[in-house]
């Protein structure tokens, strides 16, 4: 799990291939990044092994808002939550009892999380078209930096819709988020964004 937080926030001109019957889902993700500014969907995340071995399966819900915030909140099969307040990143681990945090640009970068965030998606990736797979379109993003937490990223989406997102990292491990109920440009709370540290926790400054 701390591995695929670290691939998450490790997580807004596209280098377009030759193939027209693909090519939907790189304008779909290009005008996601542009057009959409606020969003909230649940999601299941399924983690697996590089064997392909071992899986683990998470669930909970997610809020972003650009430019630099989001929040994902894990409630199964333990509770843990991720802020961007736009200055920091902060995670709680209720477990733990432990809270730690990181500055903004240092916590994301060319990450998956910047898609949200709102990242410079043409300076930081490489973006190509891949085949319909699962009732999804594809684009797969490679991260110009070559020391980075992961090694790439597909987004797929139905029509123009969010519909999940894989990551591979360095280590050949396999994230998929799969998101539902997705509800894009809304208004969020303010407070929805900000994280108040518990009392009694422990807290760790990266």
């Amino acid at each position: 799990m701390r591995r695929a937080l670290a691939c998450l926030l490790a997580w807004v001109g596209l280098t377009l291939v030759p193939m027209a019957a693909h090519a939907d889902a790189v304008e779909a993700l290009k005008a996601f990044v542009q057009q959409v500014k606020t969003g909230r969907a649940a999601f299941t995340q399924t983690v697996t092994s590089p064997d392909g071995g071992k899986t683990k399966t998470s669930s909970g819900s997610f809020e972003f808002a650009r430019p630099d915030r989001f929040r994902f909140a894990y409630t199964k099969p333990f509770e843990q939550l991720i802020v961007a307040d736009g200055q920091k990143v902060w995670i709680y681990d209720t477990d733990l009892n432990q809270v730690s945090s990181r500055k903004f640009t240092q916590a994301l970068g060319a990450t998956p999380a910047a898609l949200l965030a709102g990242g410079d998606l043409s300076r930081d990736f490489d973006v190509v078209a891949e085949p319909s797979k699962d009732g999804l379109d594809w684009a797969k993003a490679t991260p110009k930096a070559k020391d980075g937490a992961f090694e790439s990223m597909r987004i797929g989406f139905k029509g123009k819709q969010l519909a999940a997102v894989e990551i591979v990292d360095n280590f050949s491990q396999r994230s998929r988020l799969t998101f539902t109920q997705f509800n894009a440009n809304l208004e969020l709370p303010a407070e929805n964004f900000k994280f108040v540290i518990p009392k009694g926790v422990d807290v760790l400054e990266q």
